[in-house]
């Protein structure tokens, strides 16, 4: 089975952070590659999701479809008291 086609990345980092990574990898027993394609894919798939959460407020801004902040200020002061507000709507 042919392995998938690749592309070698550089980066400098600081320096305590290489040493950071050198000690996870003996830890861990893997590879520096193994874990920065870990770490490079868990940080894409987060900021590909912070986008479509984004884009998708952004929508309902649009369809002015928002609660208004001093509703959810009043809802979140109230949390600190016996018997807290029910959540703005």
């Amino acid at each position: 089975m042919a392995s998938p086609a690749t592309k070698i990345l550089t980066a400098h980092v600081p320096l305590s952070l290489a040493e950071k990574l050198d000690l996870m990898t003996e830890r861990l027993a893997r590879s520096r590659g193994w874990i920065m394609k870990q770490a490079l894919a868990a940080w894409l798939d987060q900021e590909e999701e912070r986008e479509r959460l984004t884009r998708e407020a952004l929508r309902d801004v649009d369809d002015d479809d928002v609660i208004d902040h001093e509703a959810v200020q009043a809802w979140a002061d109230s949390l600190s008291i016996g018997e807290p507000l029910p959540a703005p709507r």
